[in-house]
């Protein structure tokens, strides 16, 4: 297959679901996923894989972790070129640009809902603009996500599926990191 992107929702956040980026990458490698790399403490990999089915290869990464680490973190794989196509299709290209911290994308485990986009046009929020983009739901955050009413935990419900955010800064990083293992292959 290539070079896949690996983003592992809620780990060492808080105190909490502790999984070191070393022992994460020896994880991935004893799966037999070659060239672990992890980027930041929050549980982002880039690593090549033979597998074609990411759901499967998912769920196979989920059941190390949870064996080894006695969690279960949600597990969305993207590989290089969905990762390129979901950076084309950003709809705030002029934020991206000016204010990448305030730009996140957050990745979903499977295509949201028919009525995803409109409970998602409904929720109360102040000045973040949303827009859901196939798989993913990018958000522009003008006063910093800290400032945020948005209400996260109906977020999750209306797109009624896994989902785990990244920011603009770290997605264009793990997409370099892709591109540096497809070329590297």
């Amino acid at each position: 297959m290539g070079a896949i992107i690996c983003l592992l929702r809620g780990v060492n956040v808080g105190g909490r679901n502790k999984l070191p980026m070393q022992a994460l990458r020896t994880l991935l490698e004893s799966l037999r996923l070659r060239d672990a790399d992890t980027y930041v403490q929050s549980g982002n990999a880039v690593f090549r894989a033979t597998e074609a089915n990411l759901t499967r290869l998912a769920e196979r990464i989920e059941d190390a972790i949870e064996r080894k680490f006695r969690f279960r973190p949600t597990v969305i794989l993207r590989t290089a070129a969905e990762l390129k196509a979901a950076v084309a299709r950003n709809p705030f290209p002029r934020q991206a640009q000016s204010e990448p911290g305030k730009l996140l994308v957050m990745f979903l485990a499977e295509a949201p809902g028919k009525d995803a986009k409109e409970i998602l046009a409904k929720l109360p929020r102040g000045r973040e603009e949303m827009k859901l983009a196939g798989r993913e739901l990018f958000i522009f955050f003008p006063g910093g996500v800290g400032q945020s009413k948005l209400p996260w935990a109906t977020l999750g419900r209306a797109l009624g599926t896994g989902a785990t955010g990244r920011n603009w800064r770290t997605v264009t990083k793990l997409l370099e990191m892709a591109e540096d293992a497809e070329r590297d292959r």
